[in-house]
C-alpha cells in the first residue's frame, strides 16, 4: 500500500502521519441520485429585488417566505415537501427562480352574490379544485339574513385567510374581486367555483371574467445557471406552453446515436425528463408532434380542477422516490398523492383503455380514476420515432435505467481509469495507479453482474462477451471501451389464457 500520502518517502526524521482519502467499499454500485429542478414564476409582491439564481429550498414555509405563499413555487413545493408527510425526503429540490415576462398580466375574476340569507348554512369557495390549502379553509359560514353585501364580505375574509391560496381577494361592495397572486399565463388555469353544499340558501352566485392572465418567461438564462449539475427531474410549472417546451428540449438535446447533443452530448450526459403538468381532456395532439423528442413527459390529470404544475408535482413525488430507491420499477400502478379529481368523476377519454391504448401511442402518459385518485397506467415521455418497435426511449423508467448505467460506469471509470497510467496487457508494473485493457474488462465484467443483479439489465454475459476495451491507435493518452447491454423489462401487460372445459363422468 502507498503510504506516501499520510508521509513523504524521503522524510527521514521521527515523526507521524495520517490522511485520508477517497473510498469506495459499496458491493454495488448505489443507483443515480435524483436531484429536482424547479423551474417557476414568484408571486407578484416578490418580483422586486429578486434573486434569480438557483437555490435549494428544504421546506415549504421557505419557499413561501422566499417566493410568496400561493406562488407557482409554493403550489409546486407544497406537493414536493407537504407539511403532512416525507414527500421527496432527502431528494434535493432547486428552486430557478423566474421573474414575470414583460408586460404580463395577472388573471382576475369576480364572484357576484345575489339574495338575502333564509338560514343559517356553510358553503365554500373551491379555488383550483381545493377548499382548503394546508388545512386552511375556504369555509364561508352564513348566518340567515345575510344581504349580498355581507356575503362578500366573508368570501372576501375566507379567501385571504388561507395562507397559501393562489389569489387575493378583494371587497368592491357587491362582488368580490379575486386576483391572482402572480402574473402570467398559468395563471389562467385558476379555476373558482362556489359548492353550496346542495343547499343554496337562498343565495345565487355568478363568477364574472374581468382579465385573462399572460406572459411566459424566457428560460433560456435560467437554463444556462444549471452548469455541470445533474438535475435528473424538472418540474416545468408551464405545462405544455410550446415556448417552454421547446426551450427544455433544446437545451436538454436528444440521444442521437451519430451526434447527441445538448445534455445527452457525450462530454456532458446529465438528461432530465420535464415534467409537464396537463389537465384537459387528452393532450396526445400536443404529445404526437414531439415523436424524436426525449424530454418533455406530459403528466396528467385530465378533467381536474387543480393547476397542471400541481401534477407535474404530484408525479414528480412518485418518480423521484422510485428512482432514487427502485430504478428497475415504474411509477405505474401508483396513485396521484394530492392531485383533485373532478367534481362528477369523469376522467372522460382516459376512463376507456381503448383510448388510453391511442394516447400513450402518440407520446403521453396515461391515468385512470380508482379509488377517487388518479392512478398512472403509462409514465411517458413524448418519444414515439416512427418505424422504431418498441420505442427506445418511450418509457421514462427507461430512460433513468440508462442514466443508472451510465453513473455506476462513471464511478468506477473515475476509481480504476481516469489519471491512471496506461499499461499493455503484458506489461508487468509496480506502481498501483495503472491500467490496463484486461484490468478494466474485468471490473467491467463484474458490473455486468453487478447490473443484472439489481434488475437493471438482464443477460450480463451479453454484455460481457460485447465489451471491447484498448488504447488509441491514433492518441496514446486515449482509452476506449465499447459494450452493449439489454435493459430489463417490465411487466405492463399481462395476457393469460385459459382452458375450461366440462366434467363428464367416467364410463
Amino acid at each position: 500500500m502507498n503510504t506516501a500520502a499520510a508521509v513523504s518517502l524521503d522524510r527521514v526524521s521521527r515523526v507521524v502521519g495520517y490522511s485520508v482519502k477517497k473510498g469506495d467499499f459499496a458491493a454495488q454500485s448505489p443507483n443515480l441520485p435524483q436531484r429536482i429542478a424547479i423551474f417557476a414564476e414568484v408571486n407578484h409582491a416578490n418580483q422586486s429585488g429578486l434573486d434569480t439564481d438557483p437555490t435549494e429550498i428544504t421546506s415549504l414555509r421557505q419557499a413561501g417566505q422566499l417566493y410568496g405563499y400561493g406562488s407557482p413555487i409554493y403550489n409546486i413545493m407544497r406537493i414536493l415537501r407537504p407539511r403532512t408527510s416525507d414527500g421527496v425526503g432527502a431528494i434535493p429540490t432547486i428552486v430557478f427562480p423566474q421573474a414575470a415576462a414583460v408586460g404580463a398580466a395577472a388573471k382576475m375574476l369576480a364572484i357576484v352574490p345575489t339574495g338575502t340569507a333564509n338560514a343559517n348554512g356553510t358553503h365554500n369557495v373551491i379555488i383550483a379544485g381545493r377548499d382548503n390549502v394546508d388545512g386552511e379553509s375556504y369555509a364561508i359560514n352564513i348566518a340567515s339574513g345575510d344581504s349580498a353585501a355581507t356575503i362578500v364580505g366573508k368570501i372576501v375574509d375566507a379567501i385571504n385567510n388561507v395562507l397559501g391560496s393562489p389569489v387575493d381577494a378583494a371587497n368592491w361592495t357587491y362582488e368580490a374581486v379575486l386576483t391572482s397572486k402572480w402574473r402570467g399565463l398559468t395563471a389562467n388555469d385558476i379555476t373558482v367555483r362556489i359548492d353550496t353544499n346542495d343547499n343554496a340558501l337562498g343565495i345565487t352566485y355568478v363568477i364574472n371574467g374581468i382579465q385573462n392572465g399572460s406572459g411566459t418567461p424566457d428560460l433560456g438564462a435560467s437554463l444556462l445557471k444549471v452548469g455541470n449539475v445533474w438535475y435528473t427531474i424538472v418540474i416545468n410549472a408551464y405545462g405544455l406552453i410550446a415556448s417552454a417546451m421547446n426551450a427544455f428540449q433544446d437545451f436538454n438535446g436528444i440521444p442521437d446515436p451519430e451526434i447527441p447533443t445538448g445534455r445527452y452530448a457525450g462530454i456532458v450526459f446529465k438528461p432530465f425528463v420535464a415534467l409537464s403538468g396537463y389537465c384537459g381532456n387528452d393532450p396526445s395532439a400536443i404529445t404526437d408532434a414531439r415523436l424524436n423528442d426525449v424530454t418533455i413527459v406530459a403528466c396528467v390529470a385530465p378533467n381536474s380542477e387543480g393547476l397542471p404544475m400541481e401534477a407535474a408535482a404530484n408525479y414528480g413525488v412518485l418518480f423521484a422516490v422510485v428512482a432514487q430507491n427502485f430504478p428497475e420499477l415504474d411509477i405505474a400502478g401508483k396513485s396521484l398523492p394530492d392531485m383533485p379529481i373532478p367534481a362528477d368523476s369523469d376522467i372522460g377519454s382516459m376512463a376507456d383503455y381503448n383510448n388510453r391504448d391511442i394516447i400513450v401511442k402518440k407520446g403521453s402518459s396515461t391515468v385512470e380514476l380508482v379509488a377517487g385518485k388518479y392512478q398512472v397506467q403509462d409514465f411517458v415521455a413524448t418519444y414515439h420515432k416512427l418505424g422504431e418497435e418498441p420505442p427506445q426511449f418511450r418509457y421514462v423508467r427507461n430512460l433513468n435505467l440508462d442514466w443508472n448505467v451510465r453513473y455506476g460506469y462513471f464511478l468506477l471509470e473515475q476509481i480504476n481509469v481516469l489519471d491512471h497510467a496506461i499499461a499493455e496487457d503484458d506489461d508487468v508494473v509496480n506502481v498501483t495507479k495503472v491500467v490496463k485493457p484486461k484490468m478494466w474488462k474485468s471490473v467491467l465484467d463484474d458490473y455486468a453482474t453487478s447490473l443484472a443483479s439489481r434488475a437493471l439489465i438482464v443477460e450480463p454475459v451479453f454484455m460481457q462477451q460485447s465489451i471491447q476495451v484498448g488504447i488509441g491507435t491514433t492518441n496514446p493518452d486515449r482509452f476506449e471501451t465499447t459494450f452493449r447491454y439489454k435493459r430489463s423489462g417490465f411487466v405492463r401487460v399481462a395476457a393469460t389464457v385459459a382452458e375450461a372445459g366440462f366434467n363428464f363422468g367416467s364410463v
